[in-house]
């Protein structure tokens, strides 16, 4: 989005206004943003650009390498199909504003999308999103299909408009407005061929690392990740959830029902906490088991090792041995 609109001759403190980022945050690796500073620059991009196809070419520019890592599991998915299934599971990396579904019936497979709530307010910025996504999905799929890929159809929910929208000549395909639902059409026999740079091992190891991004961004989020935090500082000896509360501003009340609302407790927290320190020390160092069970705020190494294989339904030395034969 950023290089697109320099591209254009907008100023970068113009294109990024408001989202609290310097330029050279763009392309460093430590950067993370927001789905709120994403709407920002999405609502920059409508504001200052006069391209009427700017939210589908964008889209188009997103290839399998602008994801990282995921779009490195996709790239090595072993068929399409499973190619499909990895970009729904780990889409949340994607930091996206919009719903990804498959759906296939009588030889036809479709890409539903449908933009966050967050979105759903501002009609303007519903199109920008889903016109962005389609661009997406169409360059995605070439990138791993193949160039002569073309879908059957693109059907959007809102009607045409003047402002910008979707180039029928570069989609390749009829576009209809005013439908039940935001989806792309394609055959589905594209999903029955083998992925030409498909690898089954190289595969599996993204896999493992998309959960572990996965796992690091669910992390962060919410007052679930607020709480994490706090429990982090020292997971030895964690503060009781009263003075947790109190740490956050709220009551013991207020924020279990917070907690509740996210299908989370206060000991699913410290418990997923612990089990991930645990495997990183396991992993990664040569700390004893009553060691690691000291760092986590175990009485004794046999106390850590049954709340380890309860967590993980693996032990310890399980996961040693796993991570030396992978050596």
């Amino acid at each position: 989005m950023y290089e697109a609109l320099v591209k254009e001759g907008h100023s970068p403190s113009d294109v990024m206004k408001g989202i609290n980022l310097k330029p050279e945050d763009v392309h460093s690796p430590d950067t993370r943003i927001s789905l709120s500073q994403l709407m920002t620059v999405y609502r920059n991009a409508i504001r200052l650009s006069a391209n009427p196809y700017l939210a589908y070419r964008i889209g188009e520019t997103v290839h399998v390498s602008t994801y990282g890592m995921y779009g490195y599991a996709i790239l090595c998915s072993p068929d399409f199909r499973t190619a499909a299934d990895v970009t729904i599971r780990y889409h949340l990396l994607a930091t996206p504003l919009a719903s990804v579904a498959l759906t296939e019936e009588m030889g036809l497979a479709s890409w539903h999308f449908e933009p966050s709530v967050h979105v759903a307010g501002d009609p303007t910025l519903y199109r920008f999103v889903i016109e962005k996504q389609v661009g997406a999905h169409i360059s995605v799929m070439r990138d791993i299909m193949g160039r002569a890929f073309v879908p059957e159809a693109i059907h959007l929910t809102y009607a045409r408009a003047n402002d910008f929208g979707i180039d029928p000549s570069d989609a390749g395909c009829e576009i209809r407005y005013s439908q039940k639902a935001n989806q792309m059409i394609f055959k589905s026999e594209w999903l029955d061929s083998n992925a030409t740079l498909g690898n089954r091992t190289t595969f599996l190891h993204m896999l493992d690392l998309c959960n572990t991004l996965l796992a690091d961004l669910t992390l962060r989020a919410g007052v679930a990740g607020q709480i994490r935090e706090i429990l982090l500082r020292d997971i030895a000896d964690p503060p009781s959830f009263e003075a947790v509360a109190r740490q956050l501003g709220s009551n013991a009340r207020s924020l279990r029902r917070a907690l509740e609302r996210q299908g989370l407790s206060f000991r699913i927290l410290r418990d997923e906490l612990r089990g991930r320190l645990a495997l990183e020390y396991l992993r990664g160092t040569a700390l004893t088991t009553d060691d690691i069970a000291v760092a986590l705020g175990f009485s004794d190494g046999a106390a850590f090792r049954r709340a380890f294989q309860r967590w993980t339904h693996k032990t310890p030395s399980e996961i040693r041995s796993r991570q030396r034969r992978a050596r």
